[in-house]
């Protein structure tokens, strides 16, 4: 094969220290067209998502072998990977060629004669910098920065780190790999001159929002260490500097750092949700207890389509957004298009619905000005639709109420335009962390969903939400009865019936009772 240098078949990504959101935009780029991702096991797996649905997604960790010996085995899944013509990112924390062995891994695939690329990421120690509010240089303390690695290899040729040069080191050293050799560390730089009572730190899972630090002199950081209890990976930070680190950093401060909170929506609505909170500072888990699938027989569709294009109705009621996109597809599938809608008038249930409709250059003609549920639809639309011919877009299943209502002052009919179906293969990882209590707040987008989920609790996370371990938030009232009919409490509800509404109720819910 005949290696081109403008369509490389191998990517070396940098994956940024944690955070999601520091992944370059040519990182997602070249994830969008990856074939397979061979990621690390400290990679955010929300990043996967970038990856087209047909790419093959590979943890080294799943590679033969222990730690030391999967190097060859990585090499060797690149260079066959992309062999065959496959496009392959592989997917690195921090920076591929900081402490990453992105370097052996390029040298591996030139001698293969594959091109490559190799794609910069955030490292550590900035994050760590970054989201601490250390200054790693400062024009009145610090004017250079070392990186160092605190693990080197026993067998090592050349020089090794020289650890007299280190101590005497003017500006700030940033430690990587160090917290398991941390009183060898220390000893050596105090050893060779450096002041017991230097400013130092250590930061564990830099940018996300498991973030820990611990900030002491040099002398006493391996105590401090302890006495915390930060365990790698973590990166050490000793210079002036870091006496200049502010008291509450941006981070730290942000409304949901450090509370664990679950997304229960359809896996191709989740992450707007999840960035959200995670931009709040949240460490966020994700449980799809609900899948939308498109309709097994569109027969019913089609008809209300042809319907629709006969100009039968005079109104056209959306449910959510997902009635939107999955009615506006078959449309186009059955190759017509928004002429076909005609004079008809549209309603949806709540913003973002109407959102989705501008997305395909249609303006809903009513909206409920805030309440954004079946109830708040009904009462809206009823003076409009009065002695006219009304067609509901919904999803398989859910309440009637609003048919029913209509039903009493206009001709209603209504077609499953899409499937809502309860996932039986749930997170096993998600559902162990529930049972022990590592997850606080459970967010619940509608009822359906929650049912689902709650048909997934055992009797031990049952009883976890019984005694208030675990607090169940709904997007509304309606949500929030179905879980009381369940016979779960429900913390909060919003009071805004969005996405939006649901992340508040969550802030509002752990801004009390951390007064408590």
């Amino acid at each position: 094969m005949t290696p081109d240098p403008a369509n490389p078949f191998v990517f070396l990504v940098g994956a940024g220290p944690g955070s999601p959101g520091l992944l370059t935009v040519r990182g997602a780029e070249v994830l969008g067209r990856a074939d397979l991702v061979l990621y690390d096991q400290l990679v955010p797996e929300r990043l996967l998502d970038l990856a087209p649905p047909h790419a093959e997604r590979l943890c080294v960790r799943d590679l033969p072998g222990n730690h030391p010996d999967k190097y060859p085995h990585i090499h060797k899944k690149l260079i066959e990977a992309a062999s065959t013509g496959k496009t392959v990112v592989r997917l690195k924390g921090g920076d591929p060629l900081i402490f990453g062995r992105g370097g052996e891994e390029a040298e591996a695939l030139r001698a293969a004669g594959l091109t490559y690329e190799i794609v910069p990421g955030v490292t550590a120690a900035l994050a760590a910098g970054a989201y601490l509010e250390i200054p790693l240089t400062h024009r009145m303390y610090a004017s250079s920065i070392a990186l160092v690695t605190g693990h080197e290899l026993p067998n090592k040729p050349g020089n090794k780190l020289d650890w007299k040069a280190l101590a005497a080191f003017p500006g700030t050293l940033a430690i990587y790999m160090g917290i398991a050799r941390l009183p060898v560390i220390v000893g050596e730089l105090l050893k060779y001159g450096k002041p017991p009572d230097t400013p130092a730190a250590i930061i564990e899972r830099a940018s996300t929002g498991e973030q820990r630090s611990v900030s002491a002199t040099l002398g006493n950081l391996e105590e401090a260490r302890r006495h915390a209890g930060l365990e790698a990976p973590g990166l050490i930070l000793v210079g002036d500097t870091v006496a200049h680190r502010a008291p509450q950093p941006w981070f730290e401060n942000r409304p949901l750092f450090g509370q664990r909170v679950l997304v229960t929506r359809p896996a191709h609505q989740a992450s707007g949700m999840v960035r959200k909170l995670e931009l709040l500072g949240a460490v966020v888990s994700r449980l799809h207890a609900v899948e939308i699938r498109d309709r097994d027989d569109f027969t019913l569709v089609d008809r209300g389509l042809e319907q629709i294009r006969r100009g039968e109705w005079d109104w056209l009621v959306f449910t959510s957004a997902n009635g939107v996109h999955a009615l506006l597809r078959r449309l186009d599938a059955v190759g017509r298009d928004l002429r076909d809608l005609g004079r008809i008038k549209l309603a949806a249930i709540g913003p973002k619905t109407a959102d989705v409709l501008r997305e395909y250059r249609l303006r809903a003609d009513v909206v409920p000005a805030a309440n954004f549920s079946s109830e708040g639809l009904v009462e809206v639309l009823k003076p409009h639709v009065t002695g006219q011919r009304v067609l509901l877009a919904r999803a398989n299943r859910g309440r009637e109420l609003l048919r029913d209502e209509l039903a009493k002052v206009a001709t209603v009919d209504q077609i499953a335009v899409y499937d809502q179906v309860d996932v039986t293969t749930s997170s096993v990882t998600v559902l162990d962390a529930l049972r022990r209590g590592e997850i606080r707040y459970v967010t619940l987008p509608s009822s359906n969903i929650a049912r689902g989920v709650i048909g997934s609790f055992d009797e031990t996370v049952r009883g976890r939400v019984e005694r208030g371990d675990i607090r169940l938030v709904a997007i509304s009232p309606e949500t929030g009865n179905a879980v009381r009919t369940l016979g779960l409490p429900v913390a909060a509800e919003a009071k805004t019936f969005t996405e939006d509404g649901l992340i508040q109720a969550v802030v509002e819910l752990a801004r009390a009772e951390s007064k408590h």
